[in-house]
C-alpha cells in the first residue's frame, strides 16, 4: 500500500530543498498541510495537486528565509 502522507523531511527530500525551508514552506496558508499536534503531515495527493498548479501558474513562490 503507498503512503497516503509524509512528513516534512520527506516533503524536503521531495522537493531538493532544506529542511528549514519546508518547515517555511508548509506553514504558508496555500500549502496544504495538517497539523496533529506538534507533527505536520501532508496529504501527498493534495501536495501533487498543489505542485502541478504552482508549477503551471508561472508565479514564482516566494517563501524566503
Amino acid at each position: 500500500m503507498e503512503k497516503k502522507t509524509m512528513n516534512v523531511e520527506e516533503l524536503a527530500q521531495q522537493l531538493g530543498i532544506s529542511k528549514p525551508l519546508a518547515y517555511t514552506l508548509v506553514k504558508r496558508e496555500d500549502f496544504p498541510h495538517i497539523n496533529i499536534g506538534k507533527r505536520v503531515i501532508i496529504p501527498v495527493t493534495a501536495f501533487e495537486e498543489w505542485l502541478i498548479n504552482n508549477a503551471n501558474s508561472k508565479t514564482e513562490i516566494n517563501i524566503g528565509r
